[in-house]
C-alpha cells in the first residue's frame, strides 16, 4: 500500500526537522541553527547543520541533506513510505493508503518481514523463558542466580531458546512465517540438503535493539560446559542488522545518556544489565567485539562524554587501549574507570549497592591519556621500551583535534615521561602532518573531494560562493574540486603572519613608502583572480581578514584563537601549535636551519602559485574528461578544445614561475 497525496502533504507540513533529528541525536544551538556530529559518516567535529527556519538538515562533511523524511529514511534505513508512516505515528496522523507499485511492495515486504520475524522470535524466546518447565529450570534460574530482577528481565526482553533444535523453526512454520526470512535474519540455519535448525539452541537469549527500539538481532549464551561450542553466538549481519553500527543497550540507555550528557561503555550483555539494575542506566556495551567507528558515532549522537569501564585484567586493558584512539578521533572526552581485580562491571555492580557503585565510578574516573601513560610506563624498564611508550602516547594525543587540549596533554606528558616539551611538540606535529596528508591523499584517490563542498541553498550557515566573475574567465570560476591541502597552507600563513610585513612599496608620485602586510598580499592575490576557498572554515577565516582589511581594522592571531566560532578556534590553534612546535625544534638544531619565521616571505608566493596551478590542472582534467563524450555537438567540442588551450597556456606560465617543467 502507498499513502495518498493529501496524507503525505499533511505529514510533510507537520514534521519539524529539529524535533525529528533530536529523537536520534543531541544538537547544540548556533545562531538560528543547530549543529551536531553527522550520523551518516565518521567525523571529528560537528558538520551537520539543522535549520528549523528552512526545515532541512545539511552535512558539510558527507553532503547528506534534505527534509525530515529524508533524515528518517537515511537514519533508519527506511523506504520513503516507511519514513512517512514513522512520522505519521510520531505526529498522530491517520494514514490513508493506496496500492504499492510492484517494486515498492517487494522492497517494503522484505524489510518488514525481517522485522516481523525478529519480533516473533523475541516473543517466542520470552515465552519459553517464563512459560515452559525447561525455560524456568535452566534459563530463569540462571538469570535469577545472576541477580536479575523480574523488571530487569522484562526491560531487556530476555529469553531462552530450548534444546529442541527445531523448536523455533517448527513454531514459525506453524504460524506461517516464511523460511527465507528466518534464514536472512539468522534465526535458523539451512543446510544444502534442506535440513533446518535453530541457531540459538539451548542458549539464554539477549535481544539486541536498534536506536528506535526494534529488535534487530540476538545474542545467545550457552548453558552447558561443552568446550566445542562457542560461549556466545550472535546473529549474522543482515539488511536490518549491521553490528558495527549497533551498541547493546542503546535503546534502553539513550534518554539517560542525553539527560546526564555522559555514557558509560562496558564489554558484555550482563555488564550492561547489571549496571542498569544498579541505577547506572546510561550504560551500553560493544557486545564483546572490538569497538568500531560506527559504534562511537552512535554514542557521539547523544553525548561527547564517554567513560570506559575496564575489568581489572592487565592483559585485557592493554589490548583495549588500542581501540580507544578511535574515540579520541571523534572528539569525545574519554575517561577510564579501572575496577579492582578480578571484578568486571557485572560482578562489581552485583556485589555493591547502587550508591557504592556510583561513588566508586565518580572517585576513580581518570583521564584516558594519563591512564594510558601510567599503565604503559609500568613495563617501560629500558630506554627502547620507554621510547615505544612515548610514541604510543603521541599517537593518542595526535588523535585529539582540539589543539588547546593537545597542548595541555603535551605539558602533562612531558612531566610524566620526563621528556622535553619541544621534542613532544615536534613529534606530535610530524604525526599530525602525516595523518592529514595521508587522509587527503586517500580522499583524492576515492574521489571524495566533494565532502568539503557546501550548498548555499540548504543552510544559513553556508557562505561559500562560486567565485565567478562577470567576464567568466576568473580562476575561481573553474574550480571543480576543493584543493584543501593548498588552501590549508595559505590559511596557515594568514593566521600566523597576517599582520607581518610582506614588502615595502614606494609610491612613484608621492615618494611615500607603504608597508604591505601578508594579509594584504594574500587577499589581493585571491581577489585579483576572483578565487574563493572551498573549505567553509578556511573561507570564514579569509572573509574575516578581508572584511577587517577593507574597514582598516587590523586583526591578529589572537582574534582567531579567541573567536566565538569553535571551528575557527580549533583550526587556528592547530596551525599555531604546529608552527611553534616546528620552530622550537628547528631552533635547537642550530642557526643553519631556516625556520618558518624566516622563510614565510618566500614561501607564501610559492604556496599561492601552487594553489593556482592545481586549480588550472583540475580544470584542464575536467575539460578533457568532457571531450570523452563523443555525443557532444562539434561546436561544444571546439569550445572545450579552446578552453583547454587557454588552460594549458596558463599552466605553462604558472609552472615557469615556479621553475617547473611542463610536458606537452
Amino acid at each position: 500500500m502507498i499513502i495518498d497525496r493529501d496524507t503525505v502533504q499533511k505529514i510533510l507540513d507537520s514534521a519539524q526537522i529539529l524535533d525529528v533529528v533530536q529523537d536520534f541525536m543531541s544538537l547544540k544551538r548556533r545562531g538560528t541553527n543547530y549543529i551536531g556530529c553527522c550520523p551518516f559518516h565518521n567525523e571529528k567535529t560537528p558538520s551537520l547543520s539543522v535549520s528549523p527556519a528552512k526545515n532541512i538538515f545539511k552535512c558539510f562533511g558527507c553532503g547528506a541533506s534534505g527534509s525530515p523524511v529524508t533524515f528518517v529514511m537515511k537514519h533508519e534505513n527506511m523506504t520513503y513510505p516507511e519514513a512517512l508512516k514513522y512520522l505519521a505515528k510520531k505526529y498522530n496522523i491517520t494514514v490513508q493508503e493506496k496500492e504499492f507499485t510492484a517494486e515498492e511492495k517487494q522492497e517494503h515486504e522484505e524489510r518488514e518481514s525481517m522485522n516481523i520475524v525478529n519480533q516473533f522470535a523475541q516473543t517466542f524466546f520470552t515465552d519459553q523463558l517464563f512459560n515452559t518447565e525447561e525455560g524456568r529450570n535452566i534459563a530463569l534460574t540462571y538469570f535469577q542466580e545472576r541477580g536479575f530482577r523480574p523488571d530487569t528481565i522484562e526491560k531487556f526482553q530476555l529469553g531462552y531458546s530450548p534444546t529442541n533444535r527445531q523448536a523455533l523453526v517448527n513454531e514459525a512454520t506453524k504460524k506461517g512465517y516464511q523460511t527465507k526470512f528466518l534464514v536472512k535474519t539468522g534465526l535458523i540455519i539451512e543446510k544444502e540438503d534442506g535440513y533446518k535448525f535453530d541457531r540459538f539452541t539451548g542458549r539464554v537469549i539477549f535481544p539486541i535493539h536498534g536506536i528506535s527500539g526494534k529488535v534487530v538481532a540476538f545474542g545467545g549464551r550457552i548453558m552447558t560446559n561443552d568446550k566445542k561450542q562457542a560461549k556466545y553466538v550472535n546473529s549474522p549481519e543482515s539488511e536490518v542488522y549491521h553490528k558495527s553500527q549497533v551498541l547493546y543497550g542503546i535503546y534502553q540507555a539513550k534518554a539517560e545518556i542525553v539527560r546526564k550528557d555522559k555514557c558509560y561503555l562496558c564489554e558484555g550483555y550482563c555488564d550492561v544489565i547489571s549496571m542498569h539494575q544498579s541505577g547506572v542506566t546510561n550504560t551500553v556495551a560493544s557486545s564483546g567485539t572490538s569497538l568500531t567507528p560506527g559504534q562511537i558515532s552512535v554514542i557521539k549522537r547523544f553525548t561527547s562524554n564517554l567513560t570506559v569501564i575496564y575489568d581489572g585484567d592487565p592483559a585485557g586493558i592493554k589490548a583495549s587501549l588500542r581501540g580507544i584512539d578511535l574515540i579520541l578521533e571523534q572528539d569525545i572526552n574519554v575517561k577510564v574507570v579501572l575496577l579492582p581485580e578480578p571484578e568486571d562491571p557485572d560482578s562489581f555492580a552485583r556485589s555493591h549497592t547502587p550508591t557504592e557503585l556510583q561513588e566508586y565510578i565518580d572517585s576513580h574516573e581518570e583521564d584516558f591519556i594519563r591512564f594510558k601513560t601510567r599503565i604503559l610506563l609500568k613495563d617501560a624498564e629500558d630506554p627502547l621500551k620507554k621510547s615505544e611508550v612515548i610514541n604510543s602516547i603521541i599517537t593518542s594525543i595526535s588523535k585529539i583535534s582540539n589543539a588547546v587540549t593537545r597542548s595541555v596533554y603535551i605539558k602533562e606528558c612531558s612531566r610524566l615521561l620526563d621528556v622535553k616539551e619541544d621534542a613532544l611538540y615536534a613529534e606530535t606535529g610530524r604525526t599530525l602532518k602525516k595523518s592529514h596528508d595521508d587522509e587527503m591523499k586517500q580522499r583524492y584517490r576515492q574521489g571524495l573531494n566533494s565532502a568539503s563542498q557546501t550548498d548555499s541553498e540548504t543552510s544559513e550557515n553556508q557562505n561559500v560562493t562560486d567565485g565567478v566573475g562577470e567576464g567568466g574567465q576568473a580562476l575561481g570560476a573553474i574550480i571543480t574540486n576543493p584543493i584543501e591541502i593548498e588552501e590549508r597552507e595559505i590559511i596557515k600563513y594568514l593566521v600566523n603572519y597576517g599582520n607581518s610585513e610582506y614588502e615595502r612599496i614606494t609610491d612613484p608620485v608621492s615618494g611615500v613608502e607603504n608597508i604591505v602586510s601578508v594579509a594584504t598580499y594574500i587577499v589581493s592575490e585571491m581577489l585579483n583572480d576572483e578565487m574563493d576557498f572551498v573549505n567553509p572554515v578556511y573561507k570564514k577565516i579569509f572573509d574575516d581578514y578581508k572584511t577587517h582589511l577593507f574597514e582598516n581594522q587590523p586583526i591578529d592571531t589572537s582574534y582567531f584563537l579567541n573567536n566565538e566560532d569553535e571551528q575557527i578556534r580549533l583550526t587556528a590553534s592547530e596551525m599555531v601549535i604546529m608552527k611553534d612546535g616546528i620552530s622550537k625544534i628547528w631552533a635547537r638544531r642550530g642557526a643553519t636551519c631556516n625556520t618558518p619565521d624566516e622563510t614565510f616571505k618566500t614561501d607564501i608566493p610559492k604556496s599561492i602559485l601552487t594553489y593556482k596551478l592545481k586549480i588550472i590542472q583540475n580544470a584542464e582534467k575536467d575539460a578533457l574528461n568532457k571531450l570523452k563524450n563523443k555525443s557532444l555537438p562539434i561546436e561544444e567540442q571546439m569550445q572545450i578544445i579552446g578552453t583547454c588551450k587557454q588552460l594549458k597556456a596558463l599552466e605553462q606560465e604558472l609552472s615557469k614561475s615556479l621553475k617547473r617543467i611542463v610536458i606537452n
